[in-house]
This record gives structure tokens, C-alpha cells and sequence, in this order.
């Protein structure tokens, strides 16, 4: 901003305010006037001053430019005299010669000393490397002592034998001769060198911090001489000589292999149990990754980013040792280990503030839900393989019944496969529940179910093959089918138990969502063994009949008047005995009630198939037969619960008993609860011996007369009437002509 200087006009206008100031200009301009006067003198008196200083400094110039002129006109002459120094000087030639000899000799002289005194020298150092190695995790008071030493050695070695690249094939072998003590201690040292390089962790352990800073220290210095001799590699022979340690690359690679020693001395120690070493892998590893973030990283340089080596070659020993690990194929256990492992140190590292860049790449690719199926394979596959195993077992056993079935502790038979199986399925449930995921639990269920499904076929396949080969080929069978059968009945029985058990225990620790699963396929697999045991049930029933083929084709024939009843009864009675005593109770109330249906059956279909009955002596017999029937199955099951079962037999009995007239009335009571049964019904009028042809058409007339007045039909569940196969006239012909 520039200021404004007041015009001469404005200047007198401040002194010229009123009238009376006219008075005051004779003074005034005297007062300028004298103002002006003393700027004239100051004015010419700085001008001169100046004056004077421009000429002074000129003269200054001067005399400058011509000294400079003076010392070029001395350094041209100088220079002119070093070109040929010889034309200046007549012995210059005697001069260098003399002073290249007097080189020379320093340094054969420097040399001779340093050879003679080395071996004096390596007697102190190689006592100090001794005393330093016999604790290779202590102080190393000598580290750096040994190292600033040696590289004085080694350098005089180098330049000597660098020097003596000109000198004969023999004078270098004496020379290397001479070293060769001093390169066994090169060896020692760097031997030294490299042990303390990969036992960082246990010296620091042992409170050295200060030998890991020594190594540090010991590296720099080496790369430093190396920085130095580069930048004057021109000029300098030891330059030329060095042989380069790369100290820095050498612990690098020697941290790495202590690491990769570590987890493999950690699995050695183990025994090469995968499951101990992922389980003692908390006990060491965490504590050493702890123990480098707190002690050894400070102990380096920062730019040697020593904590980003150390925890990327961790993370790529352990990666390679879980790798080894699942290629060696584990036990099934060993997989869902490693795997809900994986998951909580991915949480440590985390806790650890490990920057995810240096956990890369993912332990085991990022793959670790490939565990969960290779254990769900592996699982399945050993799974066949103990079933098939102990389904081989067992069958043989059943197959050939040398000895008689074992007794369990209640004292009833059964074998030890029931209890085998079951184990080897809750080892396989209880190690997926470990893994914590109700998708592997899931997996393991479906999986033994279809395994316990694969068993139950086989024993029905089994058990037919044997009674088929029984009553076919009776000569070619072992005996004790029937013990056998009742042994696994109970068996059946026990797995069932195992089951329902094993769904109760699994039903509160899953989702809904696998809960449905798993309670689908148990239940699956217990229906199954109940259909087993049925079956096995149905097989000593059937036993029992094939033995009673014979009495049972004389029922209702002539023979039957005079009492076969009571051997059916009998033969019944003895196998029933030895089942009543070794088979299990829930079993046996079922084989009971099987056997009277089937009991009941024979009887009804054969009263059905009678070609003739004299009456009244046939119902006589019945009722006897009924009497005598009742009596042993009130030795197995309640006498009232026996009379549900019977009373077919007492509205079949009214049905022969009834007059011509009265039968349509025993016939209603037996419809309604059986159902019409025409076949059957006039199967009985015909093979009455007192009602002719023209009666039983007339009863039948009333019958199904009554039928269709009433719309009978038969009931909404089936019952007993439904099992009696009634056979046509042909085979009743050749029933009665074999009779």
C-alpha cells in the first residue's frame, strides 16, 4: 500500500489556519530554510562516504585479479613439471624404483609378521570359541571379540593370497598351507555362528537377549565393510580380495530350519500322534510366538522386520506339518481335531494382533471343511469295513453253532456283536459331537444307521438260508438253529435298546433342524431291529410247526378222534420251555402270542379243509382240543387275555352245533365280529355228517339270504379268518384219498 506524500500547497496550509498566522511567515521560512541546510550537509556527507568506499573496494578487485593471475601462472608451471617430472628432475627413475622397494619391503615385512604371529593369535581365539561353544544358550561373552579378530584374519588371508595370484603354482600351496588352520577356524566359527542362529528362542529363554543383539551387531558390521570396500573397489586390494559372508541370508535360512526342527522334534516327541501334537501344540507354540513379540524382535534392527519372518515361517511349518499329517491318512478322530483346532487359532491369531497378511496362504489352502468330509468318508469306510468284520464273525459263528450261545448276565442267551457294534458307533457319535457341528452328528447317525440297516438285512437273509437248509437239506445243518435264533432275537432286542437310547441322548444337543434327521433314520433302525427279531421269532414258530407237520395233516382225519391234541400240545411245550428260559421277556410275550395266532391258524384252516366231521363226536373233540390248548397257554400268557383268542373257536363250535334251523342265528355272531366268510361257513355245513345236501343248500340260502338283508361285510380291521387259507375241492379230494 503506498503512502501519500502532502503537497507543498497542503504542508502550508497546516501552518496557515487563521489570519493571525500571516503574522508568522517571516519565521517560518527562516525555519525551512535552516532544515533544509542541515539535509544539504548530511546528504553531501554520505555521498562522499559512499564515494569513498566504491573506490576502496575497486581497488580491492584489483589487486584480487592479480593474484589470481599469479597463482594460475604457478599452477601451470607446477603442472608443466609433473607431466615429466624426469625432464625436471635427472634421478626421478632411482626415486620410484627406490620407493617401490621400500613398499615392497613394508609389506613383506607386514605380511612375514602377520604369518608368524597368526598361529599365536588362532591359539587365543580358538580357546575362546571353545569356551563359548560348551554352552552354546549362554552369554557368548567372546561373540564379537571372535568376530572383529577374524575378519582381520580372513582380510589378511585374502589380500595375501590375492597378492600371490602371480606367484608359482608352489609358492600359493605353501600359502595355503599356512591357512589352512586358519580356514578349519573360518569353519568352527561360522559352525558356532549358525548354532546360535538357530537357538534364538532358547537363549533368550535363558536371559541372553544381549547374544542375539551381538549377532545383529556381528551382521551389519560384516555388510558395512562390505558397503565400504564397494565403494572403493578401485583403489582398494582388500576390496578386491573380500569372498562375500552373506551372514544376514545364512541366519535367515538357519531361523527357518530351527523352526521346521522345532514342530518336528514337537511330533517326534509325540510319537508321531497327530491328535498329542495338535493337542500340546498350545503348550509351546503360542508361547514362543509371545516370547519373540516381547524379546527378540527388539533385538534386531526394525528393518530387518524380524517379527514378519518369524511368524510366516511358524505359519509355514505348522502348514506343512498339518499337510503331512492329513496325507498320512489319520484316524477319523484326528480329522475333527485338526479341524476345530484350525478354528481357534484362526480366534488366537487374532488375539494376537497378527496381521492376516502374514498367515498367507490359508493353513491347508483355506480347505479345513475338506477335514469334515474326508472324516465323513473315512468314517464311512471303516465303518464297513468293523461292521463287515464282525458281520463276518458273527455269521460264521451262527453258520457253523459248534458250542451253544453265550449267556449275558441277565441268563439270557446272546452274542457280543449286539455290544461290539453299538460301541463302535457311540466312539464315531461321540467324537462328532466333539466337532461341535450338528452337520457332522447328522452325517455320523445317517450313516451308522445305514450300517445298522446293512446288518439287519444280512441276518434276515441269514437266518432264511438256514432254516431253508434245515428243512431241505437237514443232513448238511448244524444244530441249535432255534438257540441261535433265540440269541439273536435277544441281540435284536439290546440294539433296539442301544438305539432308543442313543436318540434320547442325541435329541437335546442339535438344532431342530437335525433333530428331525437324526430321530428319522434311529427310529428307522430300531423298526428294523424289531423286524429282525420278528423274524427271528417267526423262524422258531415255523421250527416248531415243521416238527408238527406231521400231526398237524391228522387233524380232522379218522386218527384225530382218537386225541393227537395232546402230542401237538407236547411238542409245543418242550420247545417252548428252552425259549421260555433263555429268551428275553419282551420277546417271548411276542413269540407267545405268535405262536397261539399261529396255533390257532393251523387248527382252523385244517377244521376248515376237513373233508368230513362225524357229528356230534367232532365237537367233542374240539373241545377237548380247546381245553387242552388253553391249559398250556395259561402256562405262557394270562387265562384272560386267552379268551379273546379263542373265541373264535367257541363261535366256529356254535356254528357246527346249530341246528339246520338255528344256524343263521350262530352264523350272525360270528359275522359280525369275522365278517361273512362264505367259503368257510359252508365249508363247515358240507363236511357235516348230519346235514345233507338239501339242508346245507337251504342253511346257506338262509346264510347269504341273511348276508344280504344285513349287508354284513367284513370288519374294518382284519382278524384271525383272514390268515385261513381254505383249499379247493380237487385238493381236498387228494387230502381225504392220502388220508
Amino acid at each position: 500500500m503506498s503512502i501519500q506524500v502532502p503537497s507543498a500547497a497542503q504542508a502550508i496550509g497546516e501552518y496557515l489556519q487563521s489570519p493571525d498566522d500571516l503574522m508568522k511567515v517571516a519565521a517560518f521560512r527562516k525555519k525551512l530554510e535552516k532544515e533544509k541546510a542541515s539535509i544539504d550537509a548530511r546528504l553531501k556527507t554520505g555521498v562522499k562516504e559512499q564515494l569513498e568506499a566504491t573506490r576502496d573496494g575497486l581497488r580491492k578487485l584489483l589487486g584480487t585479479r592479480t593474484n589470481v593471475q599469479a597463482i594460475k601462472d604457478e599452477m601451470s608451471t607446477i603442472d608443466s613439471a609433473c607431466q615429466n617430472p624426469a625432464n625436471a628432475i635427472s634421478t626421478f627413475d632411482q626415486i620410484a624404483r627406490v620407493s617401490v622397494v621400500h613398499r615392497n619391503f613394508e609389506q613383506v615385512e607386514e605380511m612375514v609378521n602377520n604369518l608368524t604371529g597368526m598361529h599365536s593369535k588362532l591359539d587365543m581365539l580358538e580357546e575362546m570359541l571353545y569356551t563359548d561353544r560348551k554352552d552354546i544358550t549362554g552369554p557368548a561373552r567372546n561373540l564379537l571379540t571372535l568376530h572383529f579378530h577374524l575378519n582381520q584374519l580372513e582380510n589378511f588371508r585374502n589380500q595375501t593370497m590375492h597378492q600371490a595370484k602371480k606367484a608359482t603354482a608352489e609358492s600359493r600351496a605353501t600359502l595355503a598351507r599356512w591357512f589352512e588352520r586358519l580356514n578349519k577356524f573360518v569353519e568352527d566359527f561360522e559352525e558356532y555362528f549358525a548354532a546360535l542362529s538357530r537357538n534364538i528362542l532358547p537363549i533368550v529363554r535363558a536371559g541372553h537377549s544381549e547374544v542375539v543383539v551381538k549377532l545383529a551387531i556381528a551382521i551389519r558390521l560384516v555388510k558395512k565393510a562390505a558397503k565400504m570396500d564397494a565403494a572403493s573397489k578401485f583403489r582398494s586390494l582388500q576390496a578386491n580380495a573380500r569372498v562375500i559372508k552373506h551372514y544376514r541370508s545364512k541366519l535367515t535360512k538357519n531361523i527357518t530350519d530351527s523352526i521346521k526342527a522345532s514342530f518336528e522334534g514337537a511330533y517326534q516327541a509325540d510319537d508321531e500322534d497327530p491328535a498329542a501334537f495338535i493337542e500340546h501344540l498350545n503348550d509351546w507354540m503360542y508361547k514362543d510366538l509371545v516370547r519373540i513379540e516381547n524379546d527378540v524382535v527388539s533385538c534386531f534392527p526394525q528393518n530387518w522386520d524380524i517379527h514378519s519372518l518369524y511368524i510366516r515361517e511358524y505359519h509355514k511349518a505348522l502348514d506343512e506339518m498339518l499337510r503331512k499329517i492329513v496325507a498320512s491318512k489319520p484316524d477319523p478322530p484326528v480329522l475333527l481335531i485338526i479341524h476345530a483346532w484350525l478354528k481357534e487359532h484362526k480366534k488366537n491369531m487374532k488375539e494376537l494382533a497378527v496381521p492376516p497378511e502374514w498367515l498367507e496362504p490359508p493353513l491347508l489352502g483355506g480347505n479345513e471343511q475338506s477335514l469334515i468330509e474326508d472324516y465323513l468318508q473315512t468314517i464311512i469306510s471303516k465303518l464297513d469295513q468293523w461292521v463287515e468284520n464282525l458281520m463276518t464273525t458273527e455269521k460264521k459263528q451262527f453258520i457253523a453253532r459248534t458250542d451253544p450261545p453265550e449267556i449275558d448276565a441277565e441268563g439270557f442267551y446272546g452274542t457280543q456283536g449286539a455290544v461290539i457294534l453299538f460301541q463302535m458307533v457311540n466312539q464315531q457319535v461321540d467324537l462328532a459331537m466333539e466337532s461341535g457341528q450338528g452337520s457332522i452328528l447328522a452325517r455320523v447317525v445317517t450313516e451308522s444307521a445305514r450300517a445298522m440297516r446293512g446288518t439287519q438285512e444280512q441276518w434276515v437273509r441269514l437266518i432264511e438260508a438256514e432254516y431253508k437248509k434245515q428243512i431241505e437239506k437237514p443232513e448238511e445243518a448244524a444244530g441249535g438253529l432255534g438257540e441261535y435264533c433265540v440269541a439273536l432275537a435277544n441281540d435284536q432286542i439290546k440294539c433296539a435298546d442301544y438305539t432308543e437310547a442313543l436318540s434320547a441322548r442325541l435329541e437335546p444337543l442339535v438344532s431342530e433342524k437335525y433333530k428331525v434327521v437324526i430321530v428319522e433314520r434311529l427310529n428307522d433302525a430300531i423298526d428294523g431291529y424289531l423286524d429282525v427279531a420278528k423274524n427271528c421269532t417267526q423262524t422258531l414258530i415255523d421250527i416248531i410247526f415243521n416238527d408238527l407237520k406231521p400231526a398237524v395233516k391228522q387233524l380232522f382225519q379218522p386218527a384225530w378222534y382218537d386225541g393227537i391234541m395232546g402230542q401237538i400240545i407236547e411238542t409245543m411245550r418242550d420247545y417252548m420251555s428252552d425259549y421260555q428260559q433263555y429268551l428275553n421277556p419282551s420277546i417271548l410275550e411276542l413269540l407267545v402270542e405268535d405262536l397261539l395266532d399261529a396255533f390257532l391258524v393251523s387248527y382252523l384252516t385244517a377244521l376248515a379243509n376237513s373233508t368230513k366231521l362225524r357229528m356230534p363226536a367232532a365237537t367233542d373233540r374240539i373241545r377237548e382240543d380247546v381245553s387242552l390248548a388253553f391249559e398250556f397257554f395259561s402256562t405262557l400268557k394270562p387265562a384272560k387275555e386267552l379268551d379273546s383268542y379263542f373265541e373264535v373257536v367257541e363261535l366256529v363250535l356254535a356254528l357246527l352245533e346249530a341246528s339246520k334251523s338255528l344256524v343263521f342265528l350262530s352264523f350272525w355272531e360270528f359275522a359280525k365280529k369275522h365278517g361273512p366268510n362264505i367259503p368257510f361257513v359252508e365249508g363247515l355245513m358240507k363236511a357235516r355228517d348230519d346235514l345233507d345236501r338239501t339242508a346245507v343248500s337251504e342253511v346257506m340260502d338262509s346264510v347269504k339270504r341273511k348276508v344280504k338283508e344285513e349287508g354284513l361285510t367284513d370288519p374294518p380291521e382284519p382278524t384271525i379268518m383272514k390268515k385261513i387259507a381254505i383249499q379247493g375241492t380237487f385238493a381236498r379230494l387228494l387230502r381225504t384219498a392220502a388220508s
